[in-house]
């Protein structure tokens, strides 16, 4: 089974075909800008030769990374890297490329502004869907989350399925297709930020899930937007905040 982007992340390793080792490589010197927009890929001779893979192999990862959006093919001119408006951002490997390379503010902004758009109302759909199982499964993730034996880890974790667990009791499959954005968003607070050495601070991140997970029971779907944009916005606030100030320890 594949490992997500917090797993990856958390764990520091991926296991990988020679196929999917040619698709890595070639898509975060591509988001990393080794080949910038408009660049042309070396030629299926000199890859093959580098990656000591078949032209068969080869071919099978261009067209992944095309899939993704990444690169085009022209017929007598070769690969090109695609514009960046062209890249799938829903990608979760294209998510893990750009946090291997490093991510700025913007980025962490726009991820929450995404966030902003999708989960307020996908809680919102759990007012109105969730049965009192989904309930019961929210309830003890986000008391779980208060736990004081969390590591930065295993609290990014709970976070994470505290998370999809709401995008799956509001019974849309086509929020639930957003999960790897917030798993991106995760990732983000979990390298820059967390609350998990801090008793008090993991004592308000468990507060504001319930509070979430109690607008749900109670059937109110602007209470349970309204809770959610706070967990958003705090969140971001703390991240945005590390981000900067590593930033000017930095510089």
């Amino acid at each position: 089974m594949r490992k997500g982007l917090l797993e990856t992340v958390i764990s520091g390793m991926n296991t990988r075909t020679s196929h999917a080792q040619v698709v890595n490589e070639l898509g975060r010197a591509i988001i990393a800008g080794e080949y910038p927009v408009g660049a042309t890929l070396p030629g299926d001779a000199e890859l093959a030769a580098r990656f000591k893979v078949s032209r068969t192999v080869l071919r099978e990862a261009m067209k992944t990374l095309a899939a993704k959006g990444l690169i085009v093919p022209r017929a007598r001119i070769g690969t090109r890297v695609t514009p960046n408006t062209q890249w799938n951002l829903f990608d979760s490997d294209i998510l893990t490329w750009y946090f291997a390379v490093g991510i700025n503010e913007d980025f962490l902004l726009h991820l929450s502004e995404v966030r902003l758009a999708f989960e307020p109302h996908a809680a919102a759909l759990a007012a109105r869907h969730a049965t009192e199982a989904d309930i019961s499964q929210m309830m003890r993730l986000a008391v779980a989350m208060g736990d004081s034996e969390h590591t930065a880890e295993t609290l990014a974790m709970a976070d994470l399925k505290f998370h999809l667990s709401v995008l799956e009791a509001s019974r849309n499959p086509f929020l639930r297709t957003v999960g790897s954005l917030i798993e991106a968003a995760l990732v983000g607070a979990f390298k820059l930020s967390s609350p998990a050495a801090d008793r008090g601070k993991r004592g308000d991140v468990a507060a504001t899930h319930i509070r979430i997970v109690e607008e749900i029971d109670r059937r109110d779907e602007e209470g349970a937007r309204r809770a959610m944009e706070n967990v958003i916005r705090v969140g971001r606030e703390r991240v945005v905040q590390a981000l900067r100030e590593g930033q000017q320890v930095d510089g």
